[in-house]
């Protein structure tokens, strides 16, 4: 039904230019046209695969700033119809161009329909990311190995059409460079039928990796200067990722097929690229062994080196390569503390991007959000707060951006210590968004306790029990408890101050306070007296020591908070994560380091069933990581 429905508009989508009209609904969506872009990707989905996947990216992209389990299944069944619309027509594409080659038939539509297939084989791909991405997200154990088998079928598809255009932009080049007369010997004989159009799709997903075969991706470029270089040397090294079959019979250049044309879809297959590779760089350690057994590595700088060619590129994703290069700058980042607890130059490389893009995307709302999680990184906290604010105005007819724009407000506001305004985002939260509105109650109970409203906080603080939904979900597990342990006691304003810095700390929130902030956040701290609570509170003062540069005292509150044991059923990541602290800074030290590195092992392989234990485990093979790239230099 849906390729009769395909075929029946095969006419009209004819006149279109889809590549064009795409990456129009993109820049539409991104200047806060949201309900025109989704019009216009809804009015021409079936017109073409590249616009039934604009409208599935849509929905993607909502799910995402929502989490909502109703918005991620319509992405799902989304990406799902687009990938049924290329695998549907794409069988018949197939039958069609070999039939047409073998007969010799006009060479240019042979050409067209290359093309075209490499589209589609691109966009199953892609939607095979985008569903992994929303396997990853429900952070579940058995989504993340569900997410690895699909991102293994991606990679295949990635990997074939990366090396298929390379060898294409390669013979561009050497075709551009040849004397007229030797033009002619360069095409393609009717006999001899590409790989890429000659090997059914299944091969591409279903085939098990071989020992013997190499998964490293090959080199994409940083700018366009050094790209047809990049290409002819990736269409060499690469070659021994692919099947025998198709070293056998090269892939031939036509002469319809244009540079430009070849470079749109290099940039086009470097978006999946990147952020395939920035997903499976962030899976957690002890399951990223298991993924690598499926045949692919995750490497994080061939990610960005990928998106950073898509975003420069003139297809309909080079401004989502720009924004997954935000995100990935502003929030994943710091967040995971990756490449060490540096994020100077992702701040630098964050800046720079929205500079360049200030002019294109004036008023957009998505723009000026990372331009306020920016500020917010570089502790310009007031900036940061007019720039949400400002969003959140930009963003009037978009309940999802409205709602990350009250979330970082919320934040913002725990920053500064202003307890109120945090209270009344994140309860506008609670009662708006449908993602986990119970780590939103319990937000919200601990602000409004800190704020001095101790009734309103236990009633709310009642209800993120009973807005529980999700039990395999580490943050409303984290967050149901502590809700309960605090209504229990029962709260105090005290009680409610330090939830609010341990979620601070939990967040890594804690190094965007103010120095005036910390020594307040201190003052609160040594006034707790509570026994039960003896490891968490010295767990935090060494946090804010820490973020002080007070490494001598951060270190003696980190040992005391190790050596409780009254507080452990309660707290039971304290002793894991005051290890993980120890380690980190003995490990800037050269003549500790031995020691930190040990440190860091035992809270890998000593503790276990504790809260955000997968956080942990990424943070700690990040340090171990780059204190192998610091030996190795």
């Amino acid at each position: 039904m849906l390729c009769a429905r395909a075929n029946r508009v095969m006419a009209e989508a004819e006149q279109v230019d889809d590549a064009e009209l795409s990456l129009q609904g993109i820049n539409m969506l991104l200047n806060n046209g949201f309900k025109e872009s989704a019009e216009l990707f809804h009015r021409y989905r079936n017109y073409s695969p590249l616009m039934s996947f604009g409208a599935s990216f849509v929905s993607f992209l909502h799910a995402m700033m929502t989490f909502e389990e109703e918005k991620m299944q319509v992405a799902c069944e989304d990406l799902r119809a687009t990938e049924r619309l290329c695998e549907c027509d794409s069988a018949g594409v197939i039958e069609t161009i070999k039939n047409k080659i073998r007969k010799s038939v006009d060479s240019h539509k042979s050409e067209m329909a290359m093309m075209e297939r490499l589209q589609r084989l691109i966009i199953v791909a892609d939607c095979q990311v985008y569903l992994a991405v929303l396997s990853f997200v429900r952070q579940e154990l058995s989504a993340y190995i569900k997410a690895g088998w699909i991102l293994r079928k991606a990679w295949k598809m990635y990997n074939k059409c990366y090396n298929d255009i390379s060898q294409l932009q390669e013979a561009c080049q050497r075709r551009s460079s040849a004397p007229q007369g030797a033009l002619s010997s360069d095409r393609t004989k009717p006999d001899q039928i590409p790989p890429l159009l000659s090997e059914p799709q299944e091969e591409c997903c279903t085939d098990p990796p071989k020992e013997n075969q190499k998964s490293a991706l090959p080199s994409v470029p940083n700018d366009a200067q050094s790209n047809q270089q990049s290409d002819h040397q990736g269409a060499h090294t690469s070659t021994s990722s692919k099947p025998k079959s198709s070293q056998k019979t090269p892939l031939r250049y036509e002469a319809g097929l244009t540079a430009e044309s070849l470079s749109r879809l290099k940039g086009s297959v470097s978006f999946g690229y990147g952020l395939f590779h920035l997903c499976i760089s962030m899976v957690p350690p002890h399951l990223l062994k298991i993924i690598n057994l499926l045949g692919f590595p995750g490497d994080r700088q061939q990610g960005l080196t990928s998106l950073t060619y898509a975003s420069e590129s003139k297809d309909m994703k080079a401004p989502l390569a720009t924004l997954a290069l935000l995100w990935y700058h502003t929030v994943v980042q710091p967040f995971f503390a990756l490449d060490g607890s540096e994020t100077e130059a992702g701040l630098l490389a964050a800046k720079g991007i929205l500079q360049s893009k200030e002019a294109e995307y004036p008023n957009s709302s998505l723009f000026m959000f990372f331009k306020g999680r920016v500020q917010r990184l570089e502790c310009q906290i007031s900036s940061a707060l007019k720039s949400f604010n400002s969003a959140l105005e930009l963003a009037t007819d978009q309940r999802e951006i409205q709602h990350i724009c009250l979330y970082e407000i919320g934040w913002c506001s725990m920053i500064e210590l202003s307890f109120t305004n945090a209270f009344r985002a994140f309860d506008r939260l609670r009662t708006e968004s449908r993602w986990s509105q119970c780590y939103y109650a319990y937000l919200t109970g601990v602000c409004q306790g800190a704020a001095g409203d101790l009734d309103g906080a236990c009633s709310v603080l009642k209800d993120a029990a009973r807005l529980f939904r999700r039990k395999h979900n580490q943050i409303e597990q984290f967050s149901m408890r502590k809700a309960e342990d605090l209504r229990k006691l029962p709260p105090t304003q005290e009680l409610c101050t330090m939830a609010a810095i341990e979620v601070l700390y939990l967040w890594k929130a804690l190094p965007n306070c103010s120095t005036s902030k910390l020594q307040l956040m201190i003052q609160v701290l040594q006034q707790m007296e509570d026994s039960s609570c003896s490891g968490l509170k010295h767990l935090l003062l060494g946090a804010v020591h820490k973020c002080l540069g007070s490494s001598t005292n951060a270190v003696q509150c980190f040992q005391v908070a190790l050596r409780d044991e009254h507080g452990r059923l309660s707290n039971s990541y304290v002793q894991p994560y005051s290890l993980y602290e120890i380690g980190c800074i003995y490990l800037e030290n050269p003549e500790s380091t031995a020691n930190g590195r040990a440190l860091l092992l035992q809270a890998k392989e000593e503790f276990t069933a504790y809260d955000f234990e997968n956080r942990l485990h990424v943070r700690i093979h990040t340090a171990l990581a780059s204190l192998k790239g610091a030996a190795a230099k």
